[in-house]
C-alpha cells in the first residue's frame, strides 16, 4: 500500500492524533515495511527488526496528540528507528562483550583467541549450548555470567539458596568446559573446570 499523496498522508496523521484506529492502521501498513528493512540493514536480525518496528509504533501511539501535521512523518519514524536501532547496538555488544570475556576466561591461549577467526562461531555455540541447559541452570548462569548479578541477589530473585547458586553455575561450567573439549576448535580451546566466583 501506497499513499498516493502527501494530502492523505496527513488526513491519516489528523486521524491518528484524534486516536483514530483505523488511521493507524494504515500508516502501519504503508510503513511497517520500509522500516523493518531499514532496521535489519543494520541489525542482520528479522526478531530485532521486529522488534524495532514494534517500538516504534508504540511510540507513535502513545505521543499521537503530539505529532504536527505538515512535517515529514516518514522522517519523524525514521528517527523513532534510528535511535532505537542505536540501543539495540549497544545491548547487543555489551552482550557479546560478556559472552567473549566467558570464552576468554576458558582460553590459555588468550592472544591467538582474540584473532581466531573462529569467534563469531564459538559465540554461536556458546549460545546453543546455554539454551540447552535446564532451565533453572540457565538462569542462573545467564544472571550471573552475563547479567552480573551477584550469587545472593541470584538466589533472592529465583527463592533458593546461594548454596544452589554456586551449584548450578558449578554444573553449567563443567557442561561447557566437557562439550567445548569435543569441539577442540583450531586446537586453541583448553577449559578450567570452575570460573572464580567472587
Amino acid at each position: 500500500m501506497l499513499l498516493k499523496n502527501s494530502y492523505n498522508e496527513e488526513i491519516l496523521i489528523r486521524g491518528l492524533k484524534e486516536g483514530n484506529h483505523e488511521s493507524f492502521k494504515k500508516l502501519f501498513e504503508v510503513y511497517s515495511k520500509p522500516l523493518h528493512q531499514f532496521s535489519y540493514s543494520y541489525l542482520k536480525s528479522t526478531e530485532a527488526a521486529d522488534d524495532v518496528v514494534q517500538e516504534v509504533f508504540v511510540k507513535i501511539w502513545e505521543n499521537r496528540k503530539q505529532l504536527l501535521t505538515g512535517t515529514s512523518f516518514k522522517s519523524y519514524l525514521f528517527t523513532i528507528a534510528l535511535n532505537t536501532i542505536r540501543k539495540q547496538f549497544n545491548s547487543l555488544s555489551k552482550a557479546i562483550t560478556l559472552k567473549h570475556e566467558i570464552l576468554l576466561e576458558f582460553s590459555t591461549h588468550k592472544t591467538d583467541f582474540d584473532d581466531s577467526l573462529d569467534f563469531q562461531r564459538l559465540l554461536t555455540k556458546l549460545d546453543e549450548l546455554i539454551a540447552q541447559m535446564p532451565e533453572k541452570r540457565k538462569l542462573v548462569f545467564v544472571r550471573s555470567k552475563l547479567e552480573k548479578k551477584s550469587h545472593l541477589h541470584i538466589a533472592e530473585e529465583l527463592s533458593i539458596s546461594v548454596k544452589t547458586v554456586e551449584y548450578h553455575i558449578s554444573e553449567a561450567m563443567k557442561y561447557l568446559k566437557a562439550e567445548f573439549e569435543k569441539l577442540r576448535i583450531s586446537g586453541l580451546i583448553f577449559f578450567c573446570l570452575f570460573l572464580e566466583e567472587k
